[in-house]
């Protein structure tokens, strides 16, 4: 399955946002990640459509997760940045050809459908049993319990905070 590069700058966003006390503007969490502010807004749109994130309006405003991050999954990410359309869509190549098999002949999904429609459910459950809490977790057992925390004070402090914390 291949994912857009924006469902990784959006679940890394949903991650840290995890962290910080107040909104935080699209421009901050594109500094933190080094990314186009204009790109990394792009997908915050998605996300606030999608319902996962609402911005914050005035000057503290910014974006704020719309639920816990237990509640928030992988798939849903997923598919407010890249949308809920399957990966493989079968076009019935086995209608076609010199050697097409009949319309009437064709009752239930072919081989190769069964199997890539079976492989895309178990992905999709894996991403649906996944939660931003999951990988918060995974950011503190990866990089100690005061990465997060900083990356939090870094986002709602300004320019001026302390630098030199890696950034899920």
């Amino acid at each position: 399955m291949k994912l857009s590069g924006g469902v990784e700058w959006a679940l890394h966003c949903c991650v840290v946002l995890t962290a910080a006390s107040r909104p935080v503007p699209a421009a901050r969490l594109a500094e933190l990640h080094d990314v186009s502010p204009s790109y990394l807004a792009k997908q915050m749109q998605a996300l606030s459509r999608a319902g996962l994130v609402r911005s914050v309006q005035g000057k503290t405003g910014g974006y704020v997760l719309t639920r816990q991050a237990a509640e928030i999954t992988l798939l849903d990410v997923v598919q407010a940045v890249d949308g809920p359309d399957p990966a493989f869509v079968c076009t019935e190549i086995r209608r076609r050809g010199p050697m097409a098999t009949p319309p009437e002949k064709c009752t239930r999904p072919c081989a190769i459908a069964r199997a890539m429609g079976a492989a895309e459910a178990a992905w999709r459950a894996s991403l649906a049993g996944t939660t931003i809490a999951d990988l918060v977790a995974s950011v503190e057992g990866d990089s100690g319990p005061d990465a997060l925390p900083g990356i939090g004070t870094w986002l709602t402090a300004g320019a001026d905070a302390p630098a030199g914390t890696d950034a899920p």
